[in-house]
């Protein structure tokens, strides 16, 4: 049988565990959750690979190029909501 010593496991270090107590500088007595959340209410994320990025000062300037393209695209195309299948025309 194995001792709790000699197992490969380490030990619970989050909030179920209790071990690791959260540092005295860390002080959040006076926070208010979600005080900023409104702000993000619309916000999408969508992350860029860098070599897209790096041509993109901001996301306005994101935004303007995208709805630039959406307003070159079909009618039918810029509303739909997937991809077309390969192979269909449409």
């Amino acid at each position: 049988m194995e001792r709790s010593g000699d197992s490969m496991k380490k030990g619970s270090k989050g909030r179920a565990g209790g071990v690791e107590e959260m540092k005295p500088e860390y002080d959040f007595s006076g926070g208010v959750r979600g005080k900023h959340a409104a702000r993000f209410k619309d916000v999408v994320l969508v992350t860029l690979d860098r070599d897209v990025a790096a041509v993109f000062p901001d996301a306005n300037s994101v935004n303007r190029v995208l709805r630039g393209l959406i307003k070159l695209m079909s009618p039918v195309a810029a509303r739909s909501t997937r991809a077309p299948r390969p192979g269909k025309k449409g």
